[in-house]
């Protein structure tokens, strides 16, 4: 990593909480939350925004969340992002058939017409800079609803800083998930 962490008995007592949450979660403290923790308001929001994301009653199924954060992480080269997100994605029963063949979910008949429209949404705002059209917008509308929608493109939006942190300060692969992309 580009930026050190410091020892955990550094961090003010309310992120050591939240790096307890990840060990138990995860069996380790994430990386990226030592260098978020570094910023202890930023990093504390962050968690709650990402919990947000992550709720039970989301209005997007947990795998194709999952799916979403993995195809983001891909496209911004964020090692870590792929390998915990990929992890993620076994558990929520996915299978690794689908996994792999992510990169190249155009072609694939392994994606339904939804998450197709999802991952579609994924590359145009993570290339675009969140320019999108309203054929593809249009095509959204048929799979999710107003707020599902809001949640969805909050939760790439939430990906591509996440995957760009990561990144640009080189923040490894913990080795949660062995696929390679």
């Amino acid at each position: 990593m580009r930026i050190k962490s410091k020892h955990i008995s550094k961090y003010p007592w309310l992120i050591q909480l939240f790096f307890w949450k990840q060990k138990r979660t995860y069996g380790a403290v994430l990386d990226p939350g030592l260098l978020w923790g570094r910023s202890p308001w930023v990093f504390s929001t962050l968690a709650l925004l990402y919990g947000a994301f992550n709720r039970r009653n989301s209005p997007i199924d947990p795998p194709l969340r999952s799916l979403i954060t993995v195809r983001v992480s891909q496209i911004n080269h964020c090692a870590f992002c792929i390998d915990i997100n990929a992890a993620t994605l076994l558990k929520r029963g996915v299978d690794m058939t689908k996994i792999e063949a992510l990169e190249n979910w155009r072609g694939s008949p392994l994606f339904n017409e939804k998450e197709k429209s999802a991952l579609e949404y994924s590359e145009a705002m993570t290339y675009t800079d969140g320019q999108v059209d309203d054929a593809l917008f249009s095509k959204l509308k048929l799979h999710f609803q107003d707020d599902a929608l809001v949640e969805l493109t909050g939760l790439i939006a939430f990906q591509n800083m996440s995957s760009k942190f990561n990144s640009a300060l080189d923040v490894p692969p913990q080795g949660f998930c062995k696929v390679s992309f």
